[in-house]
């Protein structure tokens, strides 16, 4: 990432005819949100002095605590390379904050996601560890747009795993994507073709936490706007076919400390460390908990059941896909853990906040995990995973919310007013489906019953 200084950006802003600014932000559910600013303006965002209201977002506060700050990451300045060039427009991704006491300053706002990811590094910088870094994997689908510009179920290619043009009619918006992205500082590994029809994925070169997140929301952003300009409408919706594969956000993830990776230890059988055992550890015991975090919506749920290469059940291996967590072959600098349950629904700074507390307790704990479990868990029976004790994911969102709020290390670290406002929203997007009719009962039972 580059990094600015206030003079920089002014000066960017000038030479290349920057006429508006997106002063964005996340939301509770992750909804990126923006404030556009015309170029006169930004010398007032660059000082902290850009106010919003904060009682219409979703998650943040009452209407008679509305007024908040946004404060600008400086170095998450970018020109979007869409926008034409006599007016070009860029972003700055933004923490909130609100406004103290009468003679204090603004304090970071507790309901900011990413506020609640930064607090939580801190909590992993006095543990040592000076880097948290994440390589996320999201991926999404597309579907084709109708005469209305509005989206189908219609899918735009036949293809599968890694497949190529003229099955996979994806291909050139997937390569104008990574295009653009490049254009914007991202460093692309890989664009492929995914399992299922329709489905893409486009990997990127791993960041510290905070990067990894702010790029995941920039990455949506990307994908979804230069998709419509295909005539493609591009969805992170877990599941939205039956039958096919969902779309998951692995996350690969390791801890560093002024010597290097934390979790590569070369005298070990396995050559990782015993940071990393307990790490993982941690992530075991908190996975039923920070689901709720990491697979947010109803839809989640239709993507972690069996048959479909979802993680189900809360289990380890170093080569087995089908538990939870599996450990990537590369070691040294490049050891790693990847938490395969996550989806691209998830808010990516709660979702990596959870899963980093959850860490950092088994490391607190010096817990050790169960025995990896090299079998396919899948083709188990139940009474052999209870006795080798392999636990399931939660299998509703209902469950899930349960789960969380028992949990008093994940509620502790994401704090009172997002666990409460989340948790309030995930009830009433539970009730909503519970209580809706769907087509499948009709289907069902109009005629038989």
């Amino acid at each position: 990432m580059a990094k600015y200084t206030r003079e920089d950006i002014l000066q960017i802003a000038k030479e290349d005819n920057v006429r508006f600014i997106r002063l964005q932000f996340s939301d509770l559910l992750g909804t990126i949100k923006n404030v556009e600013i015309p170029v006169d303006q930004l010398p007032k965002a660059l000082d902290n002095k850009m106010m919003f209201d904060g009682s219409s977002i979703e998650g943040f506060v009452r209407i008679e605590e509305s007024d908040m700050y946004l404060y600008p990451d400086l170095d998450t300045w970018v020109i979007f390379p869409w926008t034409p060039e006599k007016g070009r427009v860029a972003r700055l991704i933004c923490d909130v904050y609100q406004p103290g006491n009468p003679g204090e300053e603004p304090q970071p706002f507790a309901g900011d996601p990413r506020g609640v990811l930064k607090k939580v590094l801190k909590e992993a910088e006095r543990m040592g560890y000076t880097n948290f870094n994440i390589g996320p994997e999201p991926e999404f689908f597309l579907f084709k747009n109708d005469e209305n510009g509005e989206p189908t179920l219609n899918l735009n290619d036949k293809g599968g795993y890694f497949d190529l043009a003229p099955t996979d009619l994806g291909e050139n918006c997937r390569r104008d994507i990574v295009l653009e992205l490049e254009d914007m500082g991202f460093d692309i590994e890989a664009s492929h073709h995914e399992v299922a029809p329709g489905q893409h994925e486009i990997d990127f070169k791993y960041a510290d936490a905070l990067t990894a997140c702010d790029n995941i929301q920039t990455f949506k952003l990307v994908v979804k706007t230069i998709a419509r300009k295909h005539g493609l409408h591009a969805t992170f919706m877990p599941k939205p076919l039956f039958g096919v594969n969902g779309s998951g956000m692995h996350c690969n993830m390791s801890l560093f400390t002024k010597e290097g990776n934390a979790f590569f230890d070369e005298s070990t059988e396995s050559q990782l460390s015993e940071t990393a055992m307990q790490f993982l550890a941690g992530i075991l015991e908190h996975a039923e908990a920070f689901t709720a975090i990491t697979n947010p919506i109803v839809n989640s749920y239709k993507r972690l059941v069996p048959g479909y290469e979802a993680p189900v059940y809360v289990a380890w291996s170093m080569r087995n896909r089908s538990p939870l967590i599996r450990i990537p072959s590369s070691r040294g600098v490049s050891t790693r853990i990847e938490v395969r349950s996550p989806d691209p629904a998830a808010n990516p700074y709660l979702a990596m906040a959870a899963m980093l507390a959850a860490g950092l307790d088994g490391i607190k704990k010096k817990k050790t995990p169960p025995p990896a479990t090299d079998r396919n868990i899948y083709v188990m029976s139940k009474e052999e995973r209870i006795e080798e004790g392999i636990a399931d994911l939660p299998a509703t969102l209902k469950e899930a919310v349960d789960k969380l709020i028992q949990n008093d290390i994940l509620v502790r670290a994401l704090g009172e007013h997002i666990i409460e406002n989340f948790v309030e929203a995930k009830e009433i997007e539970w009730d909503m489906f519970r209580t809706q009719v769907h087509q499948w009962e009709r289907d069902q039972y109009l005629e038989g019953y």
